[in-house]
């Protein structure tokens, strides 16, 4: 699965900053653009880490994919 990366210079902070439009939250910075990007698949892998969760005993858990 692809996910689009807009990368784009800071020109207050003179840094580049990579941000995953359709994960919220997702996004990152880095000095240069190389950096930038390789900030944001950490920062992709990250987001997709699990979190453990404390369900309801009536709740159910499930897992669904994209083809």
């Amino acid at each position: 699965m692809n996910f689009r990366l807009l990368i784009e210079p800071d020109v207050e902070t003179g840094r580049w900053s990579a941000v995953f439009p359709e994960l919220p939250g997702c996004a990152t910075a880095g000095d240069t653009e190389a950096e930038a990007i390789a900030n944001a698949r950490e920062a992709l892998a990250l987001w997709f880490d699990p979190v453990t969760l404390t369900l309801d005993p009536q709740a159910k858990l499930l897992e669904l994919s994209l083809p």
